[in-house]
């Protein structure tokens, strides 16, 4: 079923937008329906939903094995280093400029969660 949800996902991502889906497109929305299981999860355990909790976590494994491999947080936090040295960013109203850099230097290789995590 989470098979053919993203199949789904792609093709009307290709005909709303009228383009080809490459492969940082197909990453985006295949992180994209990782967060859609991840946020029910949260929902349903709230609820007291057990069932639910297993119906969507054995979803978001075979989402997941579709990702490619991503940095650990220790090569993300290194990165994040690099780049707010290069830019010589000193506070918090840099997070911006910062989070704009590292989302282009590292691309589809890191959670942006984790990048924003690092940038904090």
């Amino acid at each position: 079923r989470p098979v053919r949800g993203l199949l789904a996902a792609v093709k009307q991502k290709e005909v709303d937008e009228r383009v080809t889906v490459d492969d940082a497109g197909l990453v985006a929305i295949i992180d994209k329906l990782i967060k859609q299981r991840k946020d029910s999860i949260s929902q349903f355990s709230a609820a007291g939903r057990d069932d639910l909790v297993a119906k969507e976590t054995a979803e978001l494994t075979v989402l997941q094995a579709y990702l490619p491999e991503r940095l650990s947080a220790e090569a993300v936090a290194e990165n994040v280093a690099a780049i707010v040295a290069e830019l010589g960013a000193s506070g918090p109203g840099d997070m911006g400029k910062v989070m704009a850099a590292a989302k282009a230097a590292l691309g589809n290789a890191a959670e942006m969660s984790t990048v924003s995590a690092a940038v904090k």
